[in-house]
């Protein structure tokens, strides 16, 4: 009976032993993975170090770019306009650049804000024949994917897939919004004269929809 209590006895120390041993063991494991651990801001430096695509970063370096190809390559908007009347196609390969659906043109002009609505104003502008509308989309939502063809240089291969390649143009667009609309109140624009250059698709040449790179309010 004494031998076989012993014998237990001596067992009890060699479990906690154990156990203390396989605690210390998991906290150790806790410790590497919280210490190897990296947190990674979206849109930071270490998301592109670590090959992922950030967006927001690539909307803010392209929409810079973008905004000077834009201003270069700008044409008056009466010149344009004489121009695509006598014919569309040729004023759209001379002017601007392919992107699939419409070429995408550069323009500038300044004109009279007229009636706005969800944030997109009629300009009158002269010398621009009268049955043309030429309109301006100020946000808060921006439309279409105009400034990221406005160049002709960034294209769908660029991208792992469709989705990076959408969010690039909604990105170039969100840039645009901080960069040049934040400058202006655009709640109420009627009345008001306007100078804007930016680019449209040519899909209607009696009715053009222009997203700004630039636009200042006098």
């Amino acid at each position: 009976m004494s031998s076989r209590a012993g014998t237990r006895a001596a067992a009890h120390p060699r479990k906690r032993i154990g156990a203390g041993v396989l605690f210390a063991a998991a906290i150790v494991l806790v410790g590497a993975m919280a210490w190897d651990t990296k947190v990674i801001e979206v849109g930071g430096e270490d998301e592109l170090q670590d090959g992922s695509f950030s967006a927001e970063r690539y909307g803010e370096e392209q929409f810079i770019r973008i905004q000077a190809s834009v201003e270069e390559r700008a044409v008056d908007a009466e010149e344009l306009a004489n121009a695509i009347a006598e014919d569309q196609t040729a004023a759209g390969s001379r002017y601007g650049v392919p992107t699939g659906v419409a070429p995408a043109i550069p323009v500038r002009f300044t004109g009279v804000v007229g009636e706005g609505r969800s944030g997109i104003y009629v300009v009158d502008v002269r010398g621009v024949p009268e049955d043309l509308t030429i309109r301006v989309q100020t946000g808060p939502a921006i439309n279409g994917t105009d400034l990221r063809d406005a160049t002709g240089d960034i294209g769908f291969g660029q991208f792992t897939n469709q989705i990076e390649y959408q969010n690039a143009g909604s990105a170039i667009n969100e840039a645009m919004k901080n960069q040049v609309l934040s400058e202006i109140d655009a709640s109420d624009l009627s009345g008001k004269n306007i100078s804007v250059t930016g680019v449209f698709k040519l899909v209607n040449q009696k009715n053009w929809l222009i997203t700004p790179v630039r636009i200042s309010v006098q």
